[in-house]
């Protein structure tokens, strides 16, 4: 007697993922990538605010020397009219200055709209020296600004 031998189908090992598995997976990826945009969002946002400043110092910082190589006068002679400052002859032409940041001749530079500018010069002492004047530029945009305050004195005198 021959015996039979009934093929059984063999069980093969099949690779690839279960729906569990596949669906841990994007869970676990998407959570990653929400941590890593955040992160990204919060240096790209942060980001302009450190430019934004070096912008208002180096306006402040022009505005500030230029007021500073004005001869001393014992008045002002001259008053702030708009933007332009060609006709300022001395500092304390300067006190009272405000508006947006434009040339010398009173034109406007687009690049820096919205940018605003004030110019104090007043009386002070500075270490015992009787003739001087303190000058504050302060220069703002959107909601940040920065101060500068700077000394002159009369050598001549």
């Amino acid at each position: 007697m021959c015996a039979e031998r009934r093929a059984t189908p063999r069980r093969r090992h099949q690779g690839g993922f279960t729906l569990i598995e596949a669906i841990v997976a994007i869970v676990v990826i998407g959570v990653a990538l929400a941590g890593l945009l955040l992160a990204v969002n919060a240096s790209v946002r942060g980001s302009a605010d450190p430019v934004l400043q070096r912008q208002l110092l180096a306006v402040a910082q022009q505005y500030m020397e230029e007021v500073q190589l004005q001869p001393w006068a014992p008045a002002a002679n001259g008053t702030p009219a708009g933007c332009a400052r060609d006709t300022f002859n001395d500092l304390l032409d300067y006190h009272g200055y405000s508006g947006s940041v434009c040339a010398v001749d009173g034109t406007a530079i687009a690049a820096l709209a919205g940018t605003t500018v004030s110019i104090s010069v007043a009386d002070g002492t500075l270490g015992g020296v009787a003739a001087a004047r303190r000058i504050t530029v302060t220069v703002a945009r959107g909601g940040q600004s920065i101060t500068l305050t700077g000394w002159r004195t009369d050598h001549a005198s």
